[in-house]
């Protein structure tokens, strides 16, 4: 994974109705083994990974580099959103681009904190870096992310064949400025 490129990172929190999207800090450190030591958020990330492996591998301030923000809810870790480029082993259609990609703790499925969350990490993204484009790419059995790609304006590039499942890649196409 590369870098996003010249951006000022961390940037202020950023609101929404209901969630703030911040840098990780170290009271996170719990929330993130626990996301990715959940089988249900890793069926279609190819498994969790050991919790003692974690708790040995984690550091005190989890995933701090520029593109990853914490979602916060009421004061409290449920997800994180990252946006990274794709490196050049990926799809040669997002090789070099924005990759969208987020994990949410099974608690807070359902109540549309992804859609708010990542369409506001969008919307800081064409801020910070107008006219990019950004890619997503997900297992199309994965029938809430591909809803949430819908949602959030993605639209299909190709369709291949990976870590033995059929994965979906889309586009968001860049929002240029208005003049």
């Amino acid at each position: 994974m590369n870098d996003l490129g010249p951006i000022t990172w961390p940037p202020e929190p950023i609101r929404t109705e209901r969630l703030v999207l911040r840098e990780p800090e170290a009271r996170d450190r719990a929330a993130f083994i626990e996301l990715l030591a959940s089988p249900e958020v890793h069926t279609y990330l190819g498994g969790p990974r050991p919790l003692d492996e974690l708790e040995r591998e984690m550091p005190e301030v989890p995933e701090r580099w520029p593109g990853s923000f914490v979602v916060e809810l009421d004061g409290v870790m449920i997800g994180q959103i990252l946006l990274r480029r794709a490196s050049e082993q990926h799809r040669p259609a997002a090789a070099g681009k924005a990759d969208l990609g987020y994990l949410f703790l099974p608690r807070a499925w359902g109540f549309g904190y992804a859609a708010e969350s990542c369409a506001a990490a969008l919307d800081w993204f064409d801020g910070v870096l107008p006219g990019e484009p950004v890619v997503l790419a997900t297992q199309s059995a994965n029938v809430g992310s591909m809803r949430l790609a819908a949602k959030l304006g993605f639209t299909e590039v190709e369709r291949y064949h990976a870590w033995d499942a059929e994965q979906w890649l889309g586009l968001r196409s860049p929002v240029t400025p208005s003049s």
